[in-house]
């Protein structure tokens, strides 16, 4: 995997990390946990609270005390109660479709955790650039467990490089690149196409501006980039000429990021990997024009080699849309 330009620490490098302290320890508070999430959405779809006690196990005084204990926290009515069975209030329905969408994503962390843990003595091993193993691969992973449940998959992960050396190594058997070419001595399709875009803080003075920035003034910028060797970072070097200036350079995805919620400066990331932020406007996207920043997603494997077994039907999920 890359390495980090080390750079001096900042007011705002150590405000980030206080931040990043304090806030899982604030969800803690404020979030129910899964089982009841889990409840709540059998409710939902049951009709009954009585009936969603009985689906997950427990008793319906346990399941009674666990959506008012919900409630206080959350400082909201989730369920009316009736003789005819329990309903969904207005709040409650809306709670509900944010509960689906945190169990599906603790279903995908599930998925990824569980392929590292089965490294060492797999069936399947994959290897992918850091975009893809964490936007991605987590869905596909969910999708061949439906298809195969007894293939035992483990994940390596690093950035674009790594994933060619690994393949040609013979330590992966199916690879996920980001980059503008296939590496060499590697046989490839393209399975989706992805887009970079700029984006900084809403402090940002870029965050305000009106006219799109052009390659000229994107390359005379620092910027908080990927490491060299990185799908994202080929692409923006092609785009710019190799011109790009590195603010800081980080080997992760989710590090860029926290440097550029941060306020350190703008940054170059996969629409992929910033929705949320833009969706909670920690982000904003800086407008662009005249610079080539959409790229082909790839899967990848050694030349003359094509996937076989639990390859090939992961690299079918991929190309379905997961199945």
């Amino acid at each position: 995997m890359g390495g980090l330009r080390r750079t001096p620490r900042t007011a705002a490098d150590d405000g980030a990390e206080r931040t990043e302290r304090q806030v899982p320890a604030a969800l803690a508070h404020r979030v129910p946990d899964l089982g009841a999430l889990e409840l709540l959405l059998a409710v939902a779809r049951l009709g009954s609270l009585g009936g969603a006690a009985r689906e997950l196990g427990i008793t319906q005084p346990a399941a009674s005390s666990r959506i008012r204990s919900m409630e206080r926290q959350l400082g909201l009515a989730l369920v009316d109660r009736s003789p005819r069975g329990s309903r969904l209030t207005d709040a409650g329905a809306l709670v509900t479709d944010w509960a689906r969408r945190v169990v599906e994503a603790a279903e995908a962390f599930d998925a990824g955790t569980q392929a590292l843990r089965d490294r060492r003595d797999s069936r399947l091993r994959v290897a992918a650039s850091m975009t893809i193993a964490e936007y991605l691969l987590p869905g596909w992973l969910i999708a061949l467990r439906g298809h195969r449940p007894d293939t035992a998959v483990s994940l390596l992960a690093g950035n674009s490089a790594t994933v060619a050396e690994r393949l040609l190594a013979g330590e992966a058997d199916l690879g996920f690149v980001e980059g503008v070419s296939v590496p060499a001595g590697l046989d490839s399709v393209v399975i989706a196409h992805d887009r970079l875009i700029v984006v900084a803080a809403p402090a940002h003075p870029w965050a305000r501006r009106r006219r799109p920035l052009d390659a000229a003034e994107l390359a005379a910028t620092p910027l908080i980039l990927r490491e060299k060797g990185s799908g994202t970072r080929q692409v923006l070097d092609a785009a710019l000429g190799g011109l790009a200036r590195p603010l800081i350079e980080l080997s992760s995805t989710t590090a860029v990021k926290a440097a550029a919620v941060s306020g350190a400066g703008p940054a170059v990331l996969s629409e992929l990997a910033v929705g949320d932020e833009l969706t909670l406007r920690r982000l904003v996207t800086v407008p662009v024009e005249g610079v080539a920043l959409r790229r082909a997603l790839r899967a990848v494997w050694p030349a003359g080699h094509r996937p076989a077994g639990p390859a090939r039907e992961l690299l079918s999920l991929t190309r379905s849309g997961g199945g």
